[in-house]
């Protein structure tokens, strides 16, 4: 309740998220604002240990709620970007970078005002990009390019991370939910058009692993963003519970050359002259092994099996799941005669779950939050790995191999793309 910045108001949470509480009070402004809390969890517990939890703090809220608010904080819009003294030596700079909650654990190099203003160029620095939850930091181009720095990105990769923190701020990716959950969701950046052969941005083999520099800075250096300017600190405003290894980086280009449609970007209604940036709110890559199918309609049931499973956000929450096949895969649906668009509807079709493949207390908790898919229906009745086959996302990446990848994502999030503007 932060609205009532004139009466008395309380956050009420659980005392795992007190960080978060205490962040989400200082951004609007309401230092002072009483945080209520109960011990954690209350959610896949007994409702009676929920209701005596509540019981527990009603005289605290209750007190909380009767007393004189204090004045809200003054607000100011963040700069975006500062000089701070830090260590010459490399090694010391690195710990330090850690205590100041700049560093994701690898090694950064210094963005030293030489170094930034190299990556910056003749750009202007003080442009605002975007606004950045969860904490509303000011994506100035200059705050971009000192994360940049930090991540060993050179000055031709800032385009990108500019574009992909530009899209990451559209209302459809729901930003300040990706950057607080407990899923282990984070960006995932598909980089479409000629800009990515010329940086050298992998949709080749390995392009989601080790050993392409554009791909690791990109995505590394995206990333930093939203921890340093976003304010989403693992374990305080962060609090993905297990995260999952994209959180360092997160980055391919789409393997056009190998793909027998249309790129992503053309399908979203760009030229196949221009460069775009995708971005998914997404988890790990779950591996389709299948090297015995000739046939897409026998592919089908290997990418359908893997995304059909009853721990996936998107089966409840909806939103943009990404199917990434290998570009042998990707021949052999094509060699069936299926579009990019019959791929979708026939995957759509397949990757259900039948609603007695979840637990009462799921199916309770899922009928609320998606009525028109859970309530009133036999237990024989399945539901879709999504809302619509036209959610789905689908590119070609990767090298020689039968193997795909399909990836979740956090649900409640829509994939946006944008233009890269050099």
């Amino acid at each position: 309740m932060l609205e009532g910045r004139g009466i008395p108001s309380v956050v009420l949470g659980t005392d795992a998220f007190m960080s978060l509480a205490r962040a989400a009070s200082l951004k609007y402004g309401l230092p002072h604002l009483a945080v209520v809390t109960v011990p954690h969890p209350i959610g896949g517990i007994d409702p009676k240990l929920v209701a005596a939890k509540a019981e527990m703090i009603v005289a605290e809220v209750l007190a909380a709620l009767t007393r004189d608010p204090a004045p809200p904080a003054a607000m100011s819009a963040s700069a975006g970007a500062g000089r701070v003294e830090a260590p010459d030596d490399l090694d010391e700079f690195q710990t330090w970078a850690m205590a100041q909650h700049w560093s994701d654990g690898l090694p950064v190099l210094p963005p030293t005002p030489a170094r930034v203003a190299r990556l910056l160029g003749a750009r202007d620095a003080g442009r605002v990009i975007a606004t950045l939850a969860p904490l509303d930091g000011c994506a100035t181009l200059e705050a971009i390019a000192i994360n940049a720095a930090l991540a060993g990105a050179q000055p031709e990769h800032l385009p990108v991370i500019a574009a992909a923190v530009r899209a990451l701020a559209d209302p459809a990716f729901n930003l300040n939910a990706i950057q607080t959950t407990t899923h282990p969701c984070t960006p995932l950046v598909i980089v479409n058009g000629p800009l990515a052969a010329r940086l050298g941005i992998s949709g080749g083999a390995n392009a989601l692993g080790n050993g392409h520099r554009a791909n690791a800075v990109i995505g590394r250096a995206v990333r930093l963003v939203l921890q340093n300017v976003g304010g989403a600190r693992p374990g305080h405003e962060d609090r993905a519970t297990l995260g999952h290894a994209g959180k360092f980086s997160y980055c391919l280009a789409e393997n056009e050359a190998a793909s027998p449609w249309a790129p992503l970007s053309v399908e979203r209604g760009f030229p196949p002259a221009a460069s775009t940036v995708t971005v998914v709110g997404a988890e790990a890559p779950h591996n389709v092994n299948d090297h015995g199918s000739t046939t897409a309609e026998a592919l089908l049931l290997a990418l359908a099996g893997t995304a059909a499973t009853t721990g996936s956000n998107n089966i409840y929450l909806g939103g943009h799941p990404v199917v990434i096949l290998g570009p042998e895969h990707a021949a052999t649906i094509a060699g069936s005669g299926w579009s990019k668009a019959e791929l979708k509807r026939r995957l759509w079709e397949r990757a259900r779950v039948r609603l007695d493949r979840f637990s009462a207390e799921n199916l309770a908790r899922f009928s609320i939050i998606a009525p028109e898919r859970f309530v009133g229906r036999p237990p024989d009745a399945d539901v879709p790995w999504c809302v619509s086959p036209d959610d789905l996302v689908v590119i070609v990446a990767g090298g020689p191999g039968k193997h795909s990848s399909v990836i979740p994502t956090f649900g409640a999030t829509r994939s946006v793309t944008v233009l890269i503007e050099e």
